[in-house]
């Protein structure tokens, strides 16, 4: 109980602060699936009048996240990025990109777990969609997530706090931040196994 202690006054002594770095590991390298969902409702509940300046925060985070597995999935290429997903999945993932890569950005950075947001920010990136483009899909998508978050938060602020005070939540983050640890752990090794040099490769259109 005392590491779920410790997250927890360690989210709220960072603040503002908390959605971003949350943000940027969450939409990088790391294993974090509602990190930034959890911080953001947890957050709010207990501070509405911070409500907007976290979704900023959070929106930021997520996209500098985003600008640095963009970074190396360009630098990887095509044939990195489908050593790390896997044949298959890359080919399904490219296949949608292909046909709408703007539309299939939008479903993944609003889709819950377990669908696979890096992987279609890294395949897009991989077969060169606009940076551009895609960080201010990233941008917005996020956003709207993150508002409606926050509204329920403002919502049903005093019934989440019960919530998190509760035995069964305590355990279930627990486990949640232990899969977190393994899960991250697991990421790491893929992407340090699936660098290589950048193979050419036809840019997608949206």
């Amino acid at each position: 109980m005392n590491l779920l202690h410790r997250f927890l006054s360690f989210l709220l002594y960072l603040g503002y602060g908390g959605p971003f770095l949350i943000g940027v590991l969450d939409s990088s390298f790391l294993f974090l699936p509602f990190g930034n969902d959890l911080a953001i409702v947890i957050l709010v509940a207990r501070h509405h009048q911070g409500y907007l300046l976290y979704v900023l925060s959070a929106v930021c985070g997520s996209t500098l996240g985003v600008y640095f597995l963009d970074l190396i999935a360009r630098k990887a290429g095509e044939k990195g990025v489908q050593r790390i997903a896997g044949e298959r999945k890359f080919n399904r993932l490219k296949g949608k990109i292909e046909k709408n890569g703007g539309r299939a950005l939008v479903v993944g950075c609003l889709a819950p777990p377990p669908f696979p947001f890096t992987m279609v920010v890294a395949a897009e990136s991989a077969l060169g969609y606009p940076r551009y483009r895609l960080l201010s899909i990233v941008a917005a998508s996020r956003c709207l997530r993150f508002l409606i978050l926050g509204f329920l938060a403002l919502k049903f602020g005093h019934q989440i706090i019960a919530v998190t005070k509760s035995a069964p939540f305590r355990w279930s983050m627990i486990v949640f931040i232990a899969l977190c640890v393994i899960g991250s752990i697991f990421s790491i090794r893929n992407w340090l196994k699936g660098r290589e040099p950048r193979a050419n490769s036809a840019p997608a259109h949206s």
